[in-house]
């Protein structure tokens, strides 16, 4: 079964088509790139995955439902969460409170409960900063858990926004451009850690990325954009040798 599969997909604005006839298929555990040059539709993509736009035409079937359409919160509920090519913490919150926030979706009191600060809060509340420290530890960041998240070196700030899409239980992830911004020695960093949470989590993964040693070194399988369209789809060595793609997109064989 196919844990996300797209179907004749588009998105136009006004008379600018931006996504066209878009297939996708992603199976449960696989680790899939999204690569194409600036402009190809790539965020536009990920916008109508996650509700962020509402498609002109088709189907986005995640878990063999069709979410087209749903709200943004609606489809993290399903199960599907994701990073922003801009950063989008909340700058003047903690660190810690920021995996919370995410956590929030999960928790086992009621809004009364909250309200007039029954037993039933106070233990749910105790519950999710204990797993938002456990999460923040495999991420590293646990000495900056009270650090307002705006202060976090750029890099950091990277890493919490993954974790705390993490703290919504994703099945599947999407990162947009996580290497953003980073050096080689934090790409290569990065390289590893998507590698490890998708073993620890269980978790399928979506990337939209320009630096071709990080798609090439982690990806299985890799989609490539063109004006909103699927030029190819294959494995690195096959994409990096596509004709189409280096014309369009590579310029030259990726060694």
């Amino acid at each position: 079964m196919s844990l996300l599969k797209v179907n004749n997909l588009s998105k136009s604005f006004g008379g600018l088509k931006a996504v066209s006839n878009l297939n996708i298929n992603i199976e449960k555990g696989e680790l899939i790139g999204l690569i194409g040059p600036n402009g190809a539709g790539k965020t536009t993509i990920f916008n109508l995955l996650t509700g962020v736009y509402e498609p002109s035409e088709g189907e986005i079937l995640f878990e063999e439902k069709n979410v087209a359409g749903l709200k943004p919160y609606q489809v993290t509920h399903r199960g599907m969460a994701r990073t922003f090519q801009n950063i989008r913490l909340f700058g003047d919150l903690s660190v810690i409170d920021n995996v919370k926030i995410a956590f929030h979706q999960h928790t086992r009191y009621s809004s009364l409960s909250a309200i007039f600060r029954l037993p039933s809060y106070y233990t749910g509340e105790a519950e999710m900063q204990v797993k938002a420290i456990e999460l923040l530890k495999i991420f590293g960041l646990e000495k900056y858990a009270h650090e307002m998240a705006k202060n976090l070196p750029y890099g950091e700030q990277r890493r919490l926004e993954i974790a705390r899409a993490l703290a919504t239980h994703p099945k599947l992830l999407l990162l947009d451009e996580p290497a953003a911004g980073m050096n080689p020695q934090e790409t290569h960093a990065l390289t590893e850690l998507i590698r490890f949470i998708r073993e620890k989590f269980d978790l399928t993964v979506l990337l939209i990325e320009h630096d071709m040693s990080l798609v090439m070194g982690v990806c299985e399988r890799i989609y490539v954009l063109d004006y909103g369209m699927i030029i190819a789809q294959g494995t690195p060595q096959e994409i990096k040798s596509n004709p189409k793609v280096i014309e369009a997109y590579l310029g030259e064989e990726v060694g």
